[in-house]
């Protein structure tokens, strides 16, 4: 991406050209929960239908005004783009909601759409198995398009921009070495048939469980892009099925590693699968963290291990992976267990995939610092090449990762004193402002625990938890850098 001769660095006709193209996809895609509760009898379709035209009408202006046969971003209007598509995509979307028969409130509409589109699952609707099947097939398709969206985000353009360590993934041309296939093309094309070849087979074992189709579709997709959104307001709670359980771990799983790991296991087998050393590691924590759990439970009264090993398992897996779905509500299981899955809230997923949170290789790479830093102290004079896996960790890495830390905690902690101030207790302030950081989707507490939504928060509540959520999923720095002089000035 190379900025075009003649053309100034913060030139918007590439960037709106752009953001115009997501606002055409985007308005088709409405018209599909259109057609369904059109054929269905329902008059919201009326909702659909409006909101698609008027979104393809603003993209094709914008896409046909902004044209141009050679069109290349700068790295200002990378930064630019990133976020300018997100608020823009967010904005549309929010518009069905508003239009509805829920009449919810702009508020509520865009809190709804941006949590979908950010994978948090984050929900302000009630009643949502009564709910009209095109609004709920709506929210799934929100989190299944900011899935994929996520996905060659962070593949292709975080690492461009340098942001919070993410350039250690970064696919040079003249490092073959890294590189998944040949073009950026052909990566995202590829891409896009792994997310929708697993969406359909995660529908099939769905299917196997017991759900209806309509049922499984959605959740499908919820479940691929580690979202959370369902079709009950009891979650897979409402299914009471172990069955379903464990289909939806396994594809929550396939949704919290890198994608590209499964071009390279096409070519490599499953042993490509344990080679990965971030996939080794995020593996590796799920499945301690649920065996200290499952065998502190069952000394505490716990009597059948099968089942409960299996709701932890889910839980461990749903708030890492932060699809956020429900399966029961931990927050009953004692003080351990509450104090646990607030630290999980932090965690994430592998870089690549669809999951939110810090991601297991920035937790790898600051346990490397600190470890070097005491081997500094014990040998001042030893001298040591730190690397992840195969790649050498370089200073600007490490500071990067570092400063991603610092600036995390910040925007938790800056969200929970906000949200403290507009009146919320303490224990759904702090989990709010982690959740929504994090993508995480529920929090802890009676309000917007498991078994609660958003829905009673104050407005002012929910748009600092919408910030949270896009600078979370943005990975912070592509935001911020809007805010200082210079990058304009520049």
């Amino acid at each position: 991406m190379q900025q075009r001769e003649g053309n100034s660095p913060l030139g918007l006709r590439p960037v709106l050209f752009v953001v115009g193209a997501f606002l055409t996809i985007l308005g088709v895609a409405m018209l599909v929960p259109a057609a369904v509760d059109l054929a269905g009898g329902d008059p919201d379709w009326i909702s659909f239908f409006v909101s698609g035209a008027l979104t393809v009408l603003v993209g094709l202006l914008l896409t046909f005004a902004n044209f141009d046969r050679n069109i290349t971003l700068s790295r200002h209007q990378a930064f630019l783009l990133t976020v300018l598509s997100w608020l823009g995509v967010t904005a549309f979307s929010a518009m069905p909601f508003h239009l509805s028969r829920f009449r919810m409130s702009y508020t509520d509409a865009f809190f709804e759409a941006i949590s979908g589109l950010t994978t948090t699952g984050a929900t302000v609707i009630t009643g949502l198995d009564l709910a009209p099947p095109g609004i709920l097939l709506w929210r799934s398709l929100l989190h299944w398009l900011g899935g994929i969206g996520i996905v060659v985000m962070a593949i292709s353009l975080l690492p461009f921009l340098r942001v919070g360590g993410m350039q250690l993934f970064k696919m040079e041309s003249s490092d073959t070495g890294d590189k998944v296939l040949g073009k950026v093309s052909q990566l995202g094309a590829a891409l896009v048939l792994i997310y929708i070849a697993l969406t359909t087979l995660c529908t099939v074992f769905y299917l196997l469980g017991g759900m209806t189709l309509f049922e499984a579709v959605n959740h499908a997709m919820s479940t691929l892009s580690t979202g959370g959104y369902s079709t009950s307001d009891s979650s897979i709670a409402h299914f009471n099925s172990h069955f379903i359980n464990w289909v939806a771990i396994v594809f929550m799983i396939c949704g919290g590693v890198p994608f590209t790991l499964f071009i390279r296991m096409g070519r490599g087998g499953v042993r490509v699968l344990f080679s990965d050393l971030q996939v080794r590691g995020f593996l590796g924590f799920l499945i301690l963290t649920s065996v200290i759990l499952t065998v502190w439970m069952m000394l505490t009264g716990k009597e059948d291990l099968f089942d409960t090993f299996s709701h932890v398992m889910f839980s461990v897996v749903s708030v890492v992976t932060t699809t956020g779905f429900a399966s029961a509500d931990h927050t009953q299981w004692g003080n351990l267990a509450v104090a646990s899955f607030f630290a999980l809230l932090f965690v994430g997923g592998c870089t690549g995939s669809t999951a939110g949170g810090i991601k297991i290789f920035r937790f790898h790479i600051a346990w490397k610092l600190f470890v070097s830093h005491i081997h500094r102290l014990i040998s001042p004079n030893a001298v040591e090449v730190q690397r992840y896996g195969d790649r050498r960790i370089t200073e600007d890495v490490a500071a990067s990762v570092l400063l991603f830390f610092f600036i995390y905690i910040a925007t938790v902690g800056g969200i929970t004193l906000f949200l403290a101030a507009v009146g919320l207790d303490w224990v759904t302030a702090i989990s709010g402002a982690a959740t929504a950081v994090g993508n995480v989707g529920p929090g802890l507490g009676d309000i917007i625990g498991p078994a609660g939504n958003f829905q009673p928060l104050p407005d002012a509540a929910k748009w600092a938890l919408s910030v949270g959520m896009l600078l979370g999923r943005l990975e912070f720095f592509s935001v911020l850098v809007l805010l200082f002089w210079r990058f304009w000035r520049d």
